[in-house]
């Protein structure tokens, strides 16, 4: 029996998330309402160029997951790989900080020449991002080299997703209270807090066995997996109906709602807190019906919010606060269970401590795949469609309730189904 993982031991380990997390919020849901309205960068030009960076940064994900695992290759020092992958991580958080700060204050000279402007997004958000991903793909790998039954990873995913969903919070508010230069402030001491802690916490444990394959067989062997590319599928469809509301919800509340921006911390809060909130209360759930049943329940309540959601008009403030609580206690699914369902599959597969890197370098790629779909498809589709940020006219804010409500509620039902039929229906 699996021993179970103390607090302590939780907390060193899942502490780095938050810094992760901390730093994707603004990545992912601020940067394109900022480039926009601060620099008037047209929509459809600005998201063609978030969709070919993070697309470029998508493709060197696996590479990056191959590296993480050749950090460990050859190596019977017990404490020697880990120090490794410490010291990359350290190396990699330095990058996420400066780069953070650079994109987000662009020098002055650049405000006034679209082209130029467009080159520092497109250069300072590669850099950022490629060590975000580098960073992330150690401490998830790390993770799961951590092993243990289904509860046990479920636990160790919960940590680590628990404490960014604190970060995210952090991140909702600080940039409006305390603005963007304090936000990157934040972001550089959490780094390092979140560096030491993991520092200080639990190792995996050396397996002594070694894979002697080609390195493209082995950044490519998670693919001849079916276990995995069932996972992957439904992770898919599940990403992309998430990242679209998660790009068009500034627009949303802004001109849907009409809401002032004092809400915005107050629906960004409540949405990221009651995910958080909600992960010990999914951990009792997974306990009885297994990590995959309690994800099919997730999804089905984001359904029926997000359907909720698509009668909201000027002036629902209240009601969007529920529907930003709800979604986010389905959130909590979509946090702590996917991971924790990958890392047993790559145990049920006989690749653990050898292929963890490999494994969640397809799973980061996945993810950034999903949300440059969700950048590249809705910002253009809505532009031509006749949105504009601020418009007020009828048919321009039915389109925006339509991507923002209505295609995530067809996405997550057919992932839903994929999860029921690849996944339930098949194992127990």
């Amino acid at each position: 029996m699996t021993p179970p993982l103390t607090w302590q031991q939780g907390w060193r380990y899942g502490l780095m998330g938050l810094p992760l997390a901390f730093v994707a919020l603004p990545l992912y849901v601020l940067l394109p309402n900022h480039y926009a309205r601060s620099f008037g960068v047209p929509l459809a030009t600005l998201g063609a160029v978030l969709v070919a960076v993070r697309l470029f940064d998508t493709l060197i994900d696996p590479l990056l997951g191959r590296w993480a695992d050749g950090l460990h290759e050859h190596d019977h020092a017990a404490q020697a790989a880990p120090a490794r992958v410490l010291r990359w991580a350290a190396l990699a958080a330095v990058l996420l900080c400066g780069g953070f700060a650079v994109l987000f204050f662009p020098p002055a000279a650049l405000h006034h020449s679209p082209s130029q402007l467009l080159l520092w997004l497109g250069a300072t958000l590669l850099l950022t991002t490629t060590a975000f991903s580098a960073l992330t793909i150690l401490h998830q790998a790390w993770g799961a080299r951590l092993g243990g039954d289904a509860l046990y990873r479920s636990r160790v995913v919960a940590w680590r997703e628990g404490l960014g969903l604190l970060g995210v919070v952090i991140a909702s508010i600080s940039p409006v209270a305390l603005g963007l230069p304090a936000t990157a402030a934040i972001l550089l001491v959490v780094s390092v807090g979140g560096w030491l802690a993991w520092r200080s916490g639990p190792r995996p444990q050396a397996s002594g066995v070694l894979i002697y394959q080609p390195a493209a067989g082995r950044l490519w062997l998670p693919w001849r997996r079916a276990r995995f590319r069932q996972l992957m599928a439904v992770f898919m469809v599940n990403g992309i109906a998430s990242a679209i509301p998660a790009t068009l919800l500034l627009f949303f509340v802004q001109d849907r709602l009409q809401a002032p921006a004092s809400a915005e911390p107050l629906f960004l809060g409540s949405y990221f807190v009651c995910a958080a909130l909600s992960i010990p209360l999914w951990l009792k759930v997974v306990a009885r019906l297994g990590l995959a049943r309690t994800w099919g329940l997730g999804m089905l309540l984001a359904i029926g919010v997000f359907a909720f959601a698509a009668g909201l008009g000027a002036g629902d403030v209240a009601e969007f606060v529920v529907v930003c609580a709800l979604s986010g206690v389905a959130l909590g699914t979509d946090l702590a269970l996917p991971a924790a369902l990958l890392a047993g599959v790559i145990q049920r597969n006989g690749d653990q401590q050898q292929l963890e890197g490999a494994y969640f370098g397809w799973w980061a790629f996945a993810s950034k795949l999903n949300l440059a779909l969700a950048a590249g498809l809705a910002l253009p589709a809505l532009g031509l469609l006749g949105y504009t940020p601020g418009a007020t006219d009828p048919e321009a804010l039915r389109t925006l309730t339509l991507a923002y409500c209505v295609l995530p509620c067809l996405l997550k039902t057919l992932a839903a189904g994929l999860l029921y039929l690849l996944l339930i229906r098949k194992r127990p």
